[in-house]
């Protein structure tokens, strides 16, 4: 069994995969997606969203990195490939699950699943232009106004060449509304040979026991979930392993907190750090009744020291 960090645009950056990371259980994560339009992005596009490359694309915890591309140009999708190849890249992996309007609009994500021929094309041209030894993987949603084709862009992506299929058990349509339809996922699983992951709507233990037993799929990748709750992945893990794990009080995700905070700090302007710790804070208040009144004091905050002051950090150390 696998459970990966799943890659949320705008969400999980290098930051917030250096600390979830850090708490265990996650066997690999993905990048945001870098956008490939009609071109070779330079080499300082990876290095940016993907700092991990220059340390052997894992995170500080040692956790394996993926860099993942999105676009709808097979000959550019697969020269950028090549390109994160040559940086480091020890996984290829291609979004079709992308829901964004702005993202859509430019067929890229989501609105490729409207056309499975050119699934199958992206994922032939990358898998025949990266090296042999390099994985190339697929992130895909169940369609994008219906669940009708996702059997045809499945086959799609695994005949073309997907090592590895992660199925969104919603639609485009659906974005991230309840429920996620994990029975298609097993559906998914019935049709095509290479190994697939469950993702979506999964919050809690209970929620991943109630996905495995629909979905009929071990891997798991976790997002939303996984931020709200950062011992998620621990907590499944040691139920698979049969260990008993005490989950994270509120207390034991301090350090954490101020972790993020510190590199924010070292990392973002100071009018870009506090708003990135608030919308981690906000998903926090899922799972932590104290995130609440964090959240509460945070809100209007924009002065970096006082922030620090908040999460208990000397300011001398957060600056």
């Amino acid at each position: 069994m696998q459970i990966a960090l799943a890659p949320m645009e705008g969400l999980v950056d290098n930051i917030l995969r250096d600390v979830l990371t850090q708490v265990g259980g996650i066997d690999w994560c993905v990048t945001e997606f870098i956008r490939v339009c009609d071109r070779l992005l330079p080499a300082h596009v990876y290095e940016k969203l993907a700092p991990e490359l220059g340390r052997g694309a894992q995170t500080a915890a040692g956790v394996p990195l993926r860099v993942q591309l999105l676009g709808s140009d097979p000959a550019c999708l697969a020269d950028n490939a090549v390109l994160a190849c040559e940086l480091g890249a020890p996984v290829i992996d291609l979004n079709f699950g992308c829901p964004a309007k702005t993202v859509n609009k430019s067929r890229g994500g989501a609105v490729l699943l409207k056309e499975p021929e050119l699934l199958h094309a992206i994922l032939r041209e990358v898998r025949r232009a990266v090296p042999a030894h390099i994985p190339v993987t697929a992130k895909m949603r169940l369609g994008f106004d219906s669940p009708d084709g996702a059997l045809d862009c499945a086959r799609a992506l695994a005949e073309g060449g997907a090592d590895q299929l992660v199925v969104h058990a919603r639609t485009k349509v659906d974005g991230y509304k309840p429920p996620a339809h994990w029975e298609y996922v097993a559906r998914v699983q019935e049709v095509v040979k290479v190994p697939v992951f469950a993702n979506g709507e999964v919050w809690t233990l209970e929620d991943w026991r109630r996905c495995r037993e629909v979905s009929g799929v071990e891997d798991i990748m976790l997002g939303r979930g996984l931020v709200s709750r950062p011992d998620l992945a621990r907590q499944i893990a040691a139920e698979r392993q049969g260990i008993a794990f005490v989950p994270l009080d509120w207390q034991a995700l301090q350090p954490l907190l101020q972790d993020f905070w510190v590199q924010a700090r070292e990392q973002m302007t100071e009018r870009q750090a506090p708003g990135r710790l608030k919308q981690w804070v906000a998903m926090l208040t899922r799972t932590y009744p104290e995130a609440t009144a964090l959240f509460t004091e945070l809100r209007r905050e924009t002065d970096c020291d006082r922030v620090a002051r908040l999460l208990g950090i000397p300011v001398s150390e957060a600056a």
